[in-house]
């Protein structure tokens, strides 16, 4: 399994990446996109955030201010560390206001069309080592494991193509928006090519989404990099659990027997996203509930299946995670589980979990950076939601703020001049063609 991917590695030196750096990918760019660019960030910021729906009608009274043991001064610490290493320069591009529109522009392409925040690849050791505790603070310790080996493996591809400066392991960017406060609301974004991921901080709870976790490929054996690897459990044990369902249950949960585009309903597959519906500009989206609900499910298999939603979650540090898997767990009877593609052992799929709290998705690709024209198991994509209003967090603010009388810009006043958008957060329409290819 893991030398599957090398045969569709171009020769040296033939890649169309080869000896890229980031600007050297983005002057090649055609100019349609990055019109495009600019047409999804104005709807960014006219358009309403709303969330991910079922239906486009947003279900009230799900998320609840709370106190779930977020380590919320350790993450601090860390934070305080890392902005105290930047320069004045740096710091006003690193810290945003609280409702910048910036943090819903995260995307997990090549291109690096964001200039806010640090770029990890761009500053000294120090800090980078830095920015990095400030994730190894806030994420459990399989959530950081996760992330540092997505970031190792997209080092990998630029090893096996050439472009060690364009994909690299430390192409990722940092940023803030409020101000960091064991108190007041506050969050930070780590984002770049197959990665994203999203942190609110409100007292001593947080939410992590939208995340997300991409590789191609799944595994390296040998080199700087030897042993990083992703997505195995997840991969095993969502085939395991659709290959548990008898006839019956397979008949409710499976709505397509291939992810490949011909096989799919109008519509239904998304040139840069493939079945997912959780991905980058698609904040909005409306997702109908398809497949299997945790009611129909035999007590091991809605056993299976919490296990495999807690594999997603789990980048959350010990009380938060505990918290939303009993939000999960109370929405048993609405919690939808489907798939798409084979069930033989070796085949490509796509799965979904879906409540109306939480939103998992796992889906196979073909190849961008990589020639395989087909999905294969070695280019994953998975994305986590929390729908109805509460990706960012902005449901939790928006408590927040109706019970703060004080609720104006003194948390973040000395923010002020850094040319952002100070108005609350707006969201890309979800019928908007992507500003960008995916990989």
């Amino acid at each position: 399994m893991s030398s599957d991917f090398l045969k569709y590695v171009a020769p040296m030196g033939t890649h169309r990446l080869f000896g890229m750096s980031p600007q050297d990918f983005m002057d090649t760019m055609p100019e349609r996109r990055w019109t495009r660019r600019a047409a999804a960030m104005e709807d960014l910021k006219k358009t309403p955030y709303k969330g991910i729906t079922t239906d486009g009608t947003v279900i009230p009274d799900l998320y609840e201010l709370r106190d779930e043991g977020a380590p919320t001064e350790e993450i601090l610490n860390a934070v305080e560390h890392f902005l105290a290493l930047l320069t004045p320069e740096q710091k006003a591009k690193t810290l945003l206001p609280l409702h910048s529109v910036e943090k819903r522009a995260w995307q997990n392409g090549i291109p690096d069309f964001n200039t806010h925040g640090v770029r990890l690849d761009e500053v000294s050791a120090p800090i980078r080592d830095a920015a990095l505790a400030v994730l190894k603070a806030s994420l459990s310790p399989k959530g950081y494991e996760r992330a540092r080996n997505v970031m190792k493996l997209n080092g990998y591809l630029g090893e096996l193509v050439g472009a060690p400066k364009l994909l690299g392991e430390f192409c990722y960017r940092l940023h803030f928006w409020g101000t960091p406060s064991t108190t007041e609301p506050w969050g930070w974004q780590f984002s770049g090519h197959h990665l994203a991921l999203t942190c609110f901080i409100l007292g001593r709870q947080m939410t992590m989404t939208p995340t997300f976790f991409g590789v191609e490929p799944n595994e390296c054996t040998e080199g700087q990099f030897a042993g990083a690897s992703v997505f195995m459990d997840d991969e095993y044990n969502g085939l395991r659990l659709a290959q548990s369902l008898d006839a019956d249950q397979r008949r409710k949960a499976i709505f397509a027997d291939s992810i490949l585009a011909a096989s799919q309903a109008p519509g239904r597959h998304h040139q840069f996203d493939g079945l997912c519906f959780g991905g980058a500009y698609r904040d909005n989206q409306v997702v109908p509930y398809e497949g299997i609900t945790g009611d129909d499910l035999t007590p091991t298999q809605w056993r299976d299946l919490l296990d495999l939603a807690e594999s997603y979650l789990s980048t959350l540090p010990a009380g938060p995670l505990a918290a939303k898997m009993g939000d999960l767990e109370r929405h048993k009877s609405e919690t939808r589980f489907c798939w798409a593609g084979g069930l033989e052992q070796r085949g490509v799929f796509y799965y979904r979990i879906q409540s109306p709290v939480t939103m998992v998705e796992f889906d196979h690709h073909w190849g961008v950076v990589l020639d395989n024209p087909q999905p294969e198991r070695f280019h994953i994509h998975t994305t986590v939601r929390n729908p109805n209003g509460n990706d960012f967090g902005l449901d939790l603010l928006r408590q927040h703020l109706l019970n703060d009388h004080h609720h104006g810009d003194h948390s973040h006043s000395h923010m002020h001049g850094h040319g952002h958008d100070h108005g609350h957060s707006h969201d890309h329409d979800h019928d908007h063609p992507h500003t960008h290819s995916h990989d």
